[in-house]
């Protein structure tokens, strides 16, 4: 049974049949999926997705996929959380936790918005879907969208991560290089979906997405048995992260299935890109546009977010903070938490690190506190930013 009632535009609250194909609403902003929550508390019990079979889509009644035939499924979900004890006594806190999203199908948490994004295509008939990427993205609907047999058309910036631009390829979506940023491949994007009527897949250009990254946030508060972590620390670029992860808690807390307080939500930027950080720095509602965008996490390296004011509400609303970093700082923690942890984690993950220990220092978290790393993808998609000098032996050689 489904329980996805209609669209609800997050700025001004128009509604939308949940039967149709819809973009932005007519104001502009992106639209948020809407459940009959109180039907669902009456006739779910939160302990029954335990018992179901792995995957994000045993939280099928919080999502907004109406008939099981249309899921379209690599095994994505269910990422394990490890507890960080020694990177945790490094900087003070006794309870620090990260949640590996790089186990995901390849290799990010975007598998979990192309996984929902892609099946409700396929549910509402869309036959070619267009999108710009950083890089990981692209890959993730690629590969969904083969397995649903949706074309996907790609554009991202020509100097996106390697690994990415293959996945694309290799998976058969046709696939743009960009002389530019993200920014730009959208604008490149939105001319095609003119002319061409192609589905408009852009972040929070489309509401499915967000349904996919909630699931982190589910995922979260079932493995703290429904008692939220004090923090929770996110890589943010497009935002839609945080932004699902948001709208999880809300939704929980109207089901009556938490047991605490909502944790604070902390969005993380690299000093080269940080419109969010700014924003939150001098209490606007919205972002700028970032000129000159530069960060080695190019995950993170969004010049302005469709959904910014919608990031920086999460974050305001949780009574969290906006902090950035360094790229140096971020190379240094991608080394400290290999080797203290044997975790090769994204830079867009390892911005967390860096960011937490700033935090520790400056006692906006304390050291009883429960704290939640997102690290959003795997270390091996970024292997040139590991600057290895091994020594070559004679075969002779002793050691």
């Amino acid at each position: 049974m489904s329980y996805f009632s209609y669209l609800e535009c997050s700025k001004c609250g128009n509604k939308y049949s949940s039967k149709e194909v819809h973009n932005l609403c007519e104001c502009g902003a992106p639209l948020l999926v809407r459940y009959d929550l109180e039907a669902i508390k009456k006739n779910v019990d939160k302990n029954v997705f335990k018992g179901r079979e792995k995957g994000l889509f045993r939280f099928k009644e919080l999502l907004p996929v109406e008939d099981e035939k249309n899921i379209v499924t690599l095994g994505e979900g269910d990422t394990p959380v490890f507890k960080l004890e020694k990177l945790g006594d490094k900087i003070g806190l006794k309870n620090l936790y990260i949640k590996d999203e790089g186990l995901n199908p390849t290799g990010t948490f975007k598998a979990r918005g192309a996984a929902v994004g892609v099946s409700k295509a396929k549910e509402l008939g869309i036959k070619t879907i267009a999108m710009p990427t950083a890089g990981n993205a692209g890959g993730a609907w690629s590969a969904y969208s083969a397995k649903a047999g949706i074309e996907l058309v790609v554009a991202m910036p020509y100097d996106a991560p390697d690994l990415a631009k293959k996945e694309a390829y290799i998976y058969g979506s046709k696939t743009y290089l960009v002389k530019g940023l993200i920014s730009d491949a959208g604008k490149i994007i939105a001319k095609g979906v003119k002319k061409h009527g192609w589905f408009d897949a852009a972040t929070l250009k489309e509401p499915y997405r967000i349904e996919g990254k909630k699931t982190m946030g589910l995922e979260i508060a079932e493995y703290f048995n429904w008692e939220f972590p004090d923090a929770i620390l996110y890589p943010t670029g497009g935002g839609v992260g945080i932004i699902g992860i948001w709208k999880a808690f809300k939704e929980l807390e109207e089901l009556g299935w938490i047991k605490n307080k909502i944790p604070k939500l902390i969005a993380v930027q690299s000093e080269g890109c940080n419109p969010i950080v700014k924003a939150f720095n001098e209490d606007k509602e919205a972002s700028e546009f970032c000129e000159d965008a530069n960060t080695i996490a190019g995950g993170i390296r969004v010049p302005k977010a469709l959904g910014d004011f919608l990031v920086l509400d999460a974050v305001r609303e949780s009574k969290g903070t906006a902090v950035e970093v360094k790229d140096s700082e971020i190379i240094e923690s991608l080394n400290l938490l290999a080797k203290a942890e044997g975790l090769f984690i994204a830079p867009e993950g390892a911005t967390l690190v860096a960011a937490v220990n700033k935090l520790v220092k400056d006692g906006f978290l304390k050291e009883e506190e429960k704290v939640v790393l997102l690290n959003t993808g795997s270390g091996l998609k970024y292997a040139n930013l590991v600057d290895e000098k091994l020594p070559i032996l004679e075969i002779d050689s002793d050691i």
